[in-house]
């Protein structure tokens, strides 16, 4: 059977940046081990398989892969796949696009806003299907130090300490203390798989991060390193920012209000990626999250299968 796809460049507005997604438009029929060893046959960071939605209110039913496993949610893909399809489902709008959808993912129903201008790359927004918890597990602090080459010293900053959160997704966060630390610093799988905890029946993944970043309107500079997913690094993680909003409200105790944040990552495999969030802060914790990103277009084809 021929089955379209697509690879769109998310959180850039630019091809060749940002991060990669292969979005498989005809992906019903496909059984797990077959989307598996599609998405490892790709080798991005994530494909997706778009599906027809089990509740017919919703615009489609997604399936989120890595090379190594499937995951229940994921920000790049959502971005990517709602800009997708907003652009096919929408040829005759003359360019111009503003709508509402909801796709399914095994997480749940995950709202998105989507906005398509003449000449200038997609844009989409969506509402964190979850809101971010902590996971209280001991941490050997030296050895994730020893994992990233960095030193013990280096670990934290102001009221930021290494601690794992989840917004769908399980992330270790570990903050930097500056830049310089973030960009230099090296992660070793070995070292790693001995020194961070399994959480949620996975090895958890590392989300280094600083305040600050190369793009001056950036508020935080990111790396995530995820052997469990089979992802060496990755040039964006959407569900690891929503996963940080925990930390940022916690660790910063954001005051009422609505909070924008950018978060830039990828900066240093040569794919500046840039992530919007925005937090609605009321009675002291999160009310609301979002994140958003444009996505381009790169490249489309048939596969037969």
């Amino acid at each position: 059977m021929a089955r379209r796809y697509g690879i769109y460049d998310v959180f850039t507005d630019k091809r060749l940046s940002g991060n990669p997604l292969a979005v498989v438009f005809d992906g019903d029929g496909l059984d797990d081990q077959t989307m598996q060893a599609l998405a490892k046959e790709m080798n991005l960071s994530e494909t997706v398989f778009v599906q027809k939605a089990e509740n017919p209110a919703y615009a489609a039913k997604l399936r989120i892969f890595t090379p190594a496993r499937e995951l229940p949610f994921a920000g790049h893909p959502t971005v990517g796949t709602a800009v997708a399809l907003a652009g096919r489902n929408h040829v005759a709008a003359a360019g111009n696009v503003d709508i509402v959808c909801v796709l399914e993912e095994n997480v749940g129903p995950v709202r998105c806003a989507v906005r398509l201008r003449e000449g200038e790359a997609g844009f989409a927004e969506f509402d964190l299907p979850k809101k971010p918890v902590r996971i209280n597990l001991p941490l050997d602090r030296q050895g994730i130090a020893d994992a990233l080459s960095v030193k013990l010293a280096d670990i934290g900053f102001e009221n930021h300490v290494a601690s794992i959160w989840s917004a769908g997704v399980p992330f270790l966060m570990v903050p930097l203390h500056n830049l310089a630390a973030v960009q230099e610093m090296e992660f070793d799988t070995m070292l790693w798989e001995k020194a961070a905890p399994f959480v949620e029946g996975g090895l958890a993944s590392a989300y280094v991060y600083c305040r600050g970043g190369v793009h001056h309107q950036a508020k935080f500079h990111a790396r995530m390193f995820s052997p469990d997913m089979g992802i060496a690094e990755d040039p964006a993680t959407g569900a690891a920012v929503a996963a940080l909003s925990g930390a940022i409200q916690h660790f910063d105790a954001l005051p009422e209000g609505h909070h924008p944040v950018l978060v830039e990552q990828g900066v240093e495999m040569g794919r500046p990626s840039y992530i919007h969030l925005h937090i609605d802060v009321k009675d002291g914790e999160i009310a609301r999250a979002r994140i958003g990103g444009q996505a381009v277009p790169l490249a489309e084809g048939t596969l037969h299968i």
